[in-house]
């Protein structure tokens, strides 16, 4: 491998780092295509699909802000959108405007949504022991949840605006850390 030595870093920690970051990106496109086919097979559902209303699922209320909503899924806010478009049409989630805040809005997982929900996390719940399991113990789970939610956070953080919260940014609108 070849190391620009002049950033002055070592060649081994380097090397160490750069399969590090390719496991995990490795790991994860394998995980989405895996729950992705499983996911189309029991409920119907796409990964994005099934990204949000597992967030909604999970969250206060059943409700996020969209750029909350956006930021937990990896998605743009246009391709959020496309997604709650979609999600709308077909009765799984609508969208209520932030009263104290105009230009916001909340994504909302509908009856119908919630429905769909009780009967996907069971059968995605059985998949993720499926392919945990023998792999890595209880605590080994533990551990990498415990990781993963550290690197998340500073992410979160480092890609955060500097601008405060809206009005109907706050925990009691109904934000969820993530599903972790």
């Amino acid at each position: 491998m070849a190391v620009n030595r002049s950033l002055d870093v070592d060649p081994a920690t380097a090397e160490e780092r750069l399969t590090l970051i390719g496991l995990l990106f490795e790991s994860a496109a394998g995980l989405r295509r895996i729950f992705e086919q499983r996911l189309a097979d029991d409920d119907a559902l796409s990964n994005q699909a099934f990204d949000v209303l597992i967030r909604l699922a999970r969250s206060p209320e059943g409700r996020l802000r969209m750029s909350e909503l956006a930021a937990q899924t990896a998605l743009t806010p246009s391709g959020l959108t496309r997604s709650v478009d979609r999600l709308e049409r077909d009765g799984l989630v609508s969208r209520q405007v932030c009263p104290e805040d105009r230009r916001g809005a909340f994504a909302v997982l509908t009856g119908h949504g919630r429905d769909v929900m009780d009967r996907a996390i069971p059968h995605h719940v059985s998949h993720v022991d499926e392919v945990l399991e023998g792999v890595l113990t209880r605590d080994e789970e533990r551990d990498l949840s415990l990781i993963l939610r550290k690197l998340r956070d500073q992410l979160v953080a480092a890609s955060s605006p500097e601008t405060g919260a809206g009005a109907c940014d706050g925990p009691e609108a109904g934000r969820c850390p993530s599903l972790g």
